[in-house]
């Protein structure tokens, strides 16, 4: 709720400090005493645009601080706070400060680190409900009158936002499994004609490597077919070089045991040999290795150029060739299985919808109930408002199902009728700002409701009423107060005795400067404002008795 008011520089307040508490205060002076100063103020501090016109003559900046406590912080407020990375601890205060300069630039501060006004515009909703002349917000508003309605009714929206949810999930879910078949199927024959060209070419793992290298060691055989030719002649034959150095060492071998160089030299013929013999091995070998087949290289570089105009084709290594089959083989298997799956998912769907229009079904029953049961509540408030001529509906339309969401299938909007015979319309277009006041008040106590915000403000509610109504609206505010805060501007004497704090408000010049000041009565004080309100310039005795009797009454 609303502790502390500061305002410095505004208009005709050059200094005002105020302290609030809970339950009923209310506001009273006479008229152009400056009640709307206050109003503004407090509206500059939630966010309101910024006009020059606020700082008082003379003045160079204005500026205006509200501080607001808890005993545990509302969640949409934590919410605003947390997107802007403004931390607040457990029993600290908000306190919110706009500073306006002269020429209309303006700063915003909440607990002292800077923000923008549009975040005091996000915070001013879960903080001050104003109701007055001129009300655009709070219970006029249609937006909220559905929430009202199922506060009222204590509906289970959570159930409905949950199969709502759920439902949406379901649907999404089937979309897209209908999006993939559909792009599947687009492309079933295509993978069936890729499948079949690929399954018979039969590409297999590390294949382009062992032909690249056959291919490659054939290319080398044409080309060294002529050396090698020559150099066979030179092992082969009884009469080539190696088989003349096998007779020597023959020869030599049964002479060797006549002297020890024999056996040497026959040692190193022998090793000559082995080794002559290991590259005689070695070139048929190469020989065998590097043979030129052209039927064999044709084939081999037939397959090659096939295998890589394949992987050109879909854009892969030839390696990823057999794992390409096994992707399409998979992809076929699943088109198969998606229709199945597709079933599956319909099934789910269609489930999860019914859920959903069953809840939501079941809500708009209890929606239609607690409607007649809050129209008969606000119709019992209307007369002791003097509104006995106004009649009060709440519409519930069934929308279209593209427009049906986590909170149901219906619209809720609170209607009035102010005149015998008039239609209905909406709240807004009530012409008379006192009866909108009045109908709002009448509407919170059918609802016992004491508002989303920390802090409720009446602005003139009991303009152009008196007797038995005031004192009605001045017993249902009191009501309405009760365990929350509540703020009444009023001109009404019934209205002030209500009032747990008691703020008079008072114009006064010296000379060319004239000031508005705000003072919190004691007990004599209220009665002497009483009086004044209930007697006007001059204050009688008897206007000092009647106030004690309308203090000692409440």
């Amino acid at each position: 709720m609303l502790t502390l008011l500061s305002i410095r520089n505004i208009v005709l307040i050059d200094a005002l400090d105020l302290s609030f508490a809970g339950g009923l205060g209310v506001l009273t002076g006479e008229t152009g005493a400056g009640k709307s100063i206050l109003l503004d103020a407090l509206g500059l501090v939630l966010g309101n645009r910024a006009e020059s016109a606020l700082v008082r003559a003379g003045a160079d900046q204005a500026s205006v601080t509200a501080s607001f406590e808890f005993s545990s912080l509302p969640d949409v407020i934590k919410a605003v706070l947390a997107d802007s990375e403004i931390e607040i601890e457990p029993g600290e205060p908000l306190i919110l400060r706009r500073r306006l300069k002269a020429d209309g630039g303006s700063k915003a501060f909440v607990n002292d680190q800077p923000v923008s006004a549009a975040l005091l515009r996000d915070l001013a909703p879960a903080l001050v409900e104003l109701h007055g002349q001129h009300d655009d917000r709070g219970l006029v508003n249609p937006r909220g009158h559905r929430a009202l309605l199922d506060q009222f009714a204590g509906a289970d929206v959570a159930g409905v936002t949950a199969a709502w949810k759920a439902w949406r999930v379901a649907d999404e879910r089937l979309t897209l499994a209908r999006a993939k078949l559909d792009q599947a199927k687009e492309d079933q024959d295509l993978l069936i004609v890729y499948l079949a060209e690929l399954t018979e070419i039969e590409p297999q793992a590390g294949e382009e490597a062992r032909l690249a290298g056959a291919r490659s060691d054939m290319q080398k055989g044409e080309k060294l077919a002529g050396d090698l030719e020559e150099l066979r002649h030179v092992w082969d034959g009884s009469d080539s070089p190696l088989a003349a150095l096998r007779s020597a060492a023959r020869k030599l071998d049964r002479i060797a045991a006549e002297h020890p160089l024999l056996a040497e030299a026959l040692a190193a013929l022998d090793r000559a040999v082995i080794e002559a013999g290991e590259a005689e091995d070695k070139l048929r070998a190469a020989a065998d290795q590097l043979h030129h087949d052209p039927v064999a290289l044709d084939q081999a570089e037939t397959r090659l150029f096939d295998l890589r105009a394949l992987a050109r084709k879909h854009r892969c290594d030839v390696d990823a060739l057999p794992e390409m089959i096994r992707s399409m083989r998979a992809a076929l298997d699943s088109i198969e299985a998606s229709d199945a799956e597709l079933d599956a998912l319909e099934v789910a769907a269609r489930e999860a919808h019914q859920i959903y229009r069953a809840r939501a079904e079941a809500l708009h029953a209890a929606r239609v109930t607690a409607a007649m049961r809050l129209d008969e509540a606000v119709a019992a408030e209307l007369a002791p408002l003097k509104l006995d001529a106004a009649r009060f509906k709440t519409a519930i339309a069934d929308l279209p199902e593209e427009r049906w969401g986590a909170v149901g299938m219906d619209s809720v909007e609170f209607l009035i009728a102010t005149n015998p015979g008039a239609d209905f319309a909406s709240l807004g277009k009530i012409a008379s700002g006192g009866e909108l006041s009045r109908f709002i008040l009448a509407l919170k106590v059918a609802l016992a409701e004491k508002g989303g915000a920390a802090t409720v403000i009446f602005d003139e509610i009991d303009r152009g009423v008196g007797g038995a109504v005031a004192s009605a609206i001045g017993e249902r505010l009191a009501r309405l107060a009760d365990g929350g805060q509540l703020l009444a501007v009023t001109h009404s004497p019934q209205v002030a005795a209500r009032g747990g704090q008691h703020y008079r408000i008072a114009k006064s010049s010296v000379g060319t400067v004239t000031r508005t000041s705000v003072a919190l009565l004691d007990g004599a004080g209220r009665q002497e404002e009483i009086a004044r309100m209930l007697s006007g310039t001059e204050i009688t005795s008897e206007a000092r008795a009647q106030a004690d009797r309308l203090l000692e009454g409440v």
